[in-house]
């Protein structure tokens, strides 16, 4: 599942082996441009974005995510080349069970009957 605002440059639609695109949970124009991948401000994106999550639309793609990862595996992809340190590593470390801001994937602890994790797209082919 697709979880960019933008669609990753370089990567038609037709070659994409995505199964939902889920832009409306991604950080906000802002935040992002704020944040601009700097890994010395990555926990307090995390604490912004993890606030962002809270507005109605965003809380109710959360929602669908739950749903999803109580079904099966559920990968988020990022079109970020820092994986660990992007929104998608963020929703990981919330859907697996981290409570901590700033919570990274590999660090959430895992909820029985949960198994999300985050890939860059790079890796898919």
């Amino acid at each position: 599942m697709l979880v960019d605002r933008l669609w990753p440059r370089g990567l038609s639609k037709q070659r994409a082996d995505f199964d939902e695109w889920q832009k409306n949970v991604a950080p906000s124009t802002g935040l992002r441009q704020w944040y601009g991948h700097d890994p010395d401000l990555f926990d307090e994106f995390s604490t912004r974005y993890r606030a962002e999550l809270e507005d109605p639309v965003r809380a109710r793609v959360m929602s669908h995510l739950f749903a999803v990862a109580r079904h099966g595996n559920l990968t988020l992809v990022t079109a970020s080349k820092s994986v660990e340190i992007s929104e998608a590593a963020v929703l990981v470390a919330i859907l697996n069970g981290g409570s901590q801001p700033g919570a990274r994937a590999n660090d959430a602890s895992q909820t029985p009957g949960f198994a999300a994790t985050a890939t860059g797209e790079r890796e898919v082919s």
